[in-house]
């Protein structure tokens, strides 16, 4: 595989700086699992830094960073559906003591991502890219396929659902 090395915005260190992170949250929201993040991660790095069309703006090239990412995520699922494997958690480090403070909003953190996480995938995405990334609906339909009503409306229930499931968990906690 050659790396194209024509054009300065394809600097593989760049790329990497910039959508690392980015990449790496895309697939834990949808796999719910760090390795398989990590993994799919990898494999969506190497095909952007491999990539030998150009993009549009840094907009298409974000956008097509995630599409890849999410599209990569979702085979990763419906191959996992076919082939179902045992799952083993691995034993966490134990973390340094916290101050009693940073101990409830870390409660009060565990709890709004576990409710996100256990989301339905589409609005589990449509959380994701709108609040988290920033993405305005329409641009999370076209990312993910869907119709600008569709997403709205996966917002919504999704709204709906972290509401009933964290009622209470902000009325000791400024926001």
């Amino acid at each position: 595989m050659q790396i194209p090395r024509n054009a300065p915005d394809r600097d593989p260190e760049r790329l990497v700086r910039d959508y690392a992170d980015l990449v790496l949250r895309v697939c834990y929201t949808y796999l719910r699992s760090t390795a398989d993040a990590e993994d799919v991660c990898q494999d969506t790095l190497v095909k952007l830094i491999c990539r030998d069309e150009p993009f549009r703006d840094s907009g298409h090239e974000r956008a097509w960073v995630i599409r890849v990412a999410a599209n990569a995520c979702r085979n990763l699922l419906r191959d996992r559906g076919a082939h179902p494997e045992a799952d083993l958690t691995a034993v966490p480090e134990p973390a340094a003591a916290e101050a009693p403070d940073e101990d409830a909003l870390r409660h009060r953190d565990d709890r709004v991502l576990a409710a996100v996480m256990a989301l339905p995938l589409p609005q589990r995405e449509a959380i994701y890219l709108h609040y988290y990334e920033g993405y305005p609906t329409r641009e999370v339909a076209r990312i993910v396929g869907a119709t600008d009503a569709a997403v709205r409306q996966r917002l919504s229930r999704a709204r709906a659902s972290l509401r009933d499931d964290l009622k209470g968990d902000y009325d000791d906690f400024p926001a």
